[in-house]
């Protein structure tokens, strides 16, 4: 059987999607919606253009919503990054207006295919838009997925790993919470070189409040630079796509509702072939327990401030 992934959003974050998808050979169809006719055409010519130099091949078509009635993924890439390059306040919901006006089409639109796979959100504010999206579609909440903090752990890493001269993939532990401000790093999570971050943080010098700071401004230092994201926050959307194509049962980090929670927010979860397929439990601490209570209600505050105006 065909494997089937769609793509929403055919900007600098979709393109960098697209290509990472087709490079490594993950799917066999993509489906490619975009409102800009030209440019999502020009794409697919572009990556037809490449397959002669490819490993794998995939087929593209371009917006027909049809095809994606038996996609296995779809993803969300939604979004106005002119809107945060203006914001000068370095709040991801500077986008929540535009995106959030955009979720009831598309939403509905994504029902009326009959798609019935995993939807991954990467939109911003990732979390109360993966909310929005389940919403309006109606999808079981399990198939409803957001990258989250799966990236922001991602800086982490990269900003400890530099810290103590470690390959990243070396770091392990969690940035909980909301996608935004409001994150934190669960630092009784976080293990380097077999021992609990907390402990060699203590012995040496190593100012884990300066790392977490660097692991939250991350996106804004990329965005600053270049004019948008979309490495980083692609391969987190890639890396979820896969779990779910191989029903890998992998334990990430994602924007994820939870039973004891009741609002998308990032949490570890177990990933497969039909979305989450476990929730897990952490060991935090009382204050990192509070800090994620309070990201959650921040989160939910949100979302009920929108809800009722899509």
């Amino acid at each position: 059987m065909a494997r089937k992934i769609g793509i929403i959003g055919l900007g600098n974050v979709g393109a960098a999607v697209a290509h990472g998808l087709i490079a490594q050979g993950v799917a066999d169809d993509y489906v490619f919606i975009d409102a800009n006719e030209a440019k999502v055409k020009a794409d697919q010519i572009d990556f037809q253009d490449a397959m002669a130099n490819l490993e794998a091949h995939g087929n593209i078509v371009i917006n027909d919503w049809a095809a994606l009635a038996d996609a296995d993924v779809v993803i969300s890439t939604l979004g106005n990054i002119k809107l945060q390059q203006d914001n000068p306040t370095g709040d991801r919901f500077a986008e929540l207006k535009f995106t959030s006006s955009m979720v009831q089409s598309v939403g509905t639109n994504l029902k009326d295919s009959g798609f019935h796979g995993v939807l991954v959100v990467i939109s911003n504010p990732v979390d109360v838009i993966t909310a929005l999206f389940q919403h309006v579609t109606g999808f079981p909440a399990h198939k409803v997925i957001g990258t989250g903090t799966l990236l922001d752990t991602a800086r982490m890493q990269r900003a400890v790993g530099e810290a103590f001269d470690l390959d990243p993939r070396s770091v392990s532990g969690y940035n909980l919470g909301e996608h935004g401000n409001s994150q934190f790093v669960a630092w009784s999570t976080v293990r380097v070189m077999g021992q609990p971050i907390v402990t060699l943080a203590d012995a040496g010098d190593i100012d884990l409040a300066v790392i977490e700071e660097e692991a939250r401004k991350g996106g804004f230092t990329v965005l600053n630079g270049k004019g948008y994201t979309s490495y980083g926050v692609a391969t987190s959307a890639i890396r979820i796509a896969k779990a779910v194509m191989a029903d890998a049962h992998a334990e990430l980090v994602v924007s994820n509702r939870r039973d004891d929670m009741g609002m998308y927010l990032s949490y570890p979860a177990i990933i497969g072939r039909d979305g989450v397929l476990a929730e897990t439990t952490l060991d935090l601490t009382t204050d990192e327990q509070e800090k994620l209570l309070q990201s959650r209600d921040y989160i939910q505050q949100r979302f009920d401030e929108i809800v009722d105006t899509l």
